[in-house]
Order: structure tokens, then sequence, then C-alpha cells
């Protein structure tokens, strides 16, 4: 395996001999789960996230905690991965370390390629730059617009004041919220908030989008219409996307589910 075209790892053949440690980018089944032939023939040779025997196990007081129990996962460029399980199954903290916000305590996670647990503090801030983030709840700035609320996460990344606006408003355009652009946070519904935030997650170019029960604070009409605003941004703008939910409902409209149980992957889904 050798590092390709624009920096993702580009599979050998099809997990030949020379990848390293017989491993293959490849969207591979993990090992917890047992799949037909014809399904393990689907191969996809550019991995955005690819994790092997992943574990991450906290201390609570002096009781270790075994969040991730050895996790075996990729996720292709273009993917729309749902990460479905109880409450306690690990799939926040799966989500937590694919956007390097936690690093494991052992196994790999390679973000394009790069294994997240050998980077050092500002390394993994120039890794979350390239994630977007949508959580339950809308993190808005309640003085500031619609508008204004997207701008601002472009204000790091050196836009112009003239770039970022007209940034923002495409974006807000694209999410359905061209005519509310100048309202604030408390003159907009949960629906019209969380669609913000996805503007604002989407602003500078991010390569993945992770969403940590992005329709958990909202009602079902307008969780559906979340979802099939995120459906259409994966389908028809090839934004890769990694949403937990414990909604067997809203997991159905990915393209891919794995179910998570006691920091394993014990089912996984072609939708």
């Amino acid at each position: 395996m050798g590092a390709g075209w624009n920096g993702f790892l580009v599979c050998c053949g099809i997990c030949g001999d020379s990848c390293n440690d017989g491993h293959c980018a490849l969207l591979e089944i993990p090992e917890q789960v047992k799949k037909s032939d014809a399904e393990t023939k689907l191969v996809i040779c550019l991995a955005m996230v690819e994790a092997v025997n992943l574990k991450k196990t906290y201390l609570l007081g002096k009781v270790p905690v075994n969040a991730i129990r050895g996790v075996n996962l990729n996720v292709a460029s273009g993917d729309f991965l749902a990460i479905l399980g109880p409450s306690g199954s690990g799939k926040s903290t799966l989500l937590n370390l694919i956007g390097a916000l936690d690093k494991p305590t052992e196994g790999k996670l390679l973000i394009e390629g790069v294994d997240i647990s050998t980077l050092n503090d500002n390394q993994l801030t120039d890794i979350r730059r390239r994630v977007g983030f949508v959580f339950q709840f809308f993190n808005l700035i309640p003085r500031f617009t619609a508008r204004e609320n997207v701008e601002l996460s472009m204000s790091i990344a050196d836009h112009d004041k003239t770039e970022r606006r007209k940034r923002a408003e495409d974006l807000l355009e694209t999410v359905g919220l061209k005519d509310r652009m100048n309202h604030k946070p408390a003159e907009l519904s949960g629906g019209e908030q969380q669609r913000v935030a996805i503007a604002r997650a989407l602003a500078n170019n991010p390569r993945f989008l992770l969403m940590d029960e992005p329709t958990g604070n909202i009602d079902s009409k307008t969780a559906n219409e979340i979802m099939s605003l995120v459906r259409g941004l994966n389908q028809e703008k090839g934004v890769t996307t990694i949403m937990v939910t414990h909604d067997q409902r809203l997991a159905a409209q990915s393209r891919r589910t794995i179910l998570m149980l006691d920091g394993l992957i014990v089912q996984e889904t072609v939708n």
C-alpha cells in the first residue's frame, strides 16, 4: 500500500502481499461481522477513515472502562455511514476518535492515511479542520444572525470578509435558508437552527461530515427534512458523512449502517 493521488491510500491490488501488515485501505467488512461472498466482493480503494483493532479505555476513578474493544472499519470517500446503538455502546466514543477529538488507547485509526495516534496537538488541530461537526444541540451564537454564525467558522481560515459572506450566503441557500439568513437563532425553528449548524459545518470545505444525534433535539417531521438534506449533500455533492443515531428509521436512510454493542461492531447492513 502506498501514498496515492491527493494523499489518499491507494490499494496495491486486491489485498496483495505487498500491503503493509497485510492490510489494505479497502471498504472492508469488519472482522466481527460475517458477510456473504457477494458482499465481500465490494472493493473501494479510497479510504477516508480506516480503523484497525481500535480500542479506547477510560479510567473511571481507578476502574478501567473499555468503551471501544477492538473495532475494524473502513469508510470510503463519498460514503454515508450510520452508527447505530444504545447508550453506552461506544458509538459516540468512536465518532470522537474519528473526529480527532481523542486518541485511541490501542490499535490504529487512519484519517486519509495518517495515523492520528502519532500526532501532536497542533497536528491533531489540523486534522480537525478537515472535519465538519454537527451535534444534537445547535451551539449557535444567540446574538449573531444565521449568516454571521456561518461566517464566524471561516474567520480562523484566513478568508477575507467578502469571501466569507458570499460562501455563507451560498451555503445557507443550499440548506434552504435563503430567506432566513439575517434572522437570529431565537427567530428560527429547531429545524432551521440545525440547517444553520450544517451550513456552518460545511463552511471550510471539510473532507467529511460527522454528525452526533443531529435530529435528537427536533420533532420527527423536521428530522426527516434534515435527513433529506443530508442525503442530498451526500448523493449530489459527494459529502462523506458519518452519523451517530439511536433511531433505526434514520439509520436506514444512510448507505450503510453498523450496529454497535458493548464497544464492538456486531452487525453491518447495506441499505
